[in-house]
């Protein structure tokens, strides 16, 4: 799983680039979708799965199984640094479509690609001037609270309420920035 972090790198970097030259209305009709593919890819996790058959331990050797995972990786985190939010729910479907089952496991591995593919970009937009620091401060008290509670939570509502979770919290998202797009 360590060598995912080659292609979380660059496309963390290559999405952060992608969003300086994106317009902000092109941008912003976008959000909706790309948060409603993120949660259809989590929802369509098992069938995908099954039908690549990730689960088998044998698979997980083969030079095939690393270099799409390492393409699929390359993709999710060209996403997140283009689009930071959603990208836990398209990282967990990701984690899952590769093989991976324990969802406790996947969210350790989500904040470490995650945490990869945003500090990247993260340069890139301080090193471009983008970064507006109040904003900052109160992401990174919201992030880092959200982090322990949420951990806390998982464990305890099991993990088919967290997929639900995941599911309901996406949907949600998406609808939202639908209604306010509109």
């Amino acid at each position: 799983m360590l060598l995912l972090l080659l292609p979380s790198i660059i496309g963390g970097i290559a999405g952060a680039l992608l969003l300086r030259w994106t317009p902000p209305a092109i941008f912003d009709a976008l959000v909706p979708f790309l948060i409603l593919f993120a949660t259809l890819l989590f929802m369509a996790q098992d069938p995908i799965q099954r039908k690549l058959k990730t689960t088998d331990a044998a698979a997980h050797q083969s030079n095939r199984w690393l270099t799409g995972a390492m393409l699929f990786q390359l993709f999710v985190a060209l996403y997140g640094g283009y689009f930071g939010a959603g990208i836990g729910i398209l990282m967990l479907a990701a984690m899952s479509i590769m093989g991976l089952t324990d969802i406790h496991q996947m969210n350790g591995l989500k904040n470490f690609f995650g945490g990869s593919i945003n500090g990247v970009a993260a340069i890139y937009f301080i090193w471009a001037r983008m970064v507006y620091w109040p904003y900052v401060i109160i992401m990174a008290l919201g992030a880092i609270a959200g982090g322990y509670a949420g951990a806390g939570l998982a464990r305890k509502v099991g993990r088919t309420a967290v997929r639900r979770m995941v599911i309901a919290i996406g949907f949600g998202m998406a609808v939202s920035l639908f209604l306010k797009v509109r």
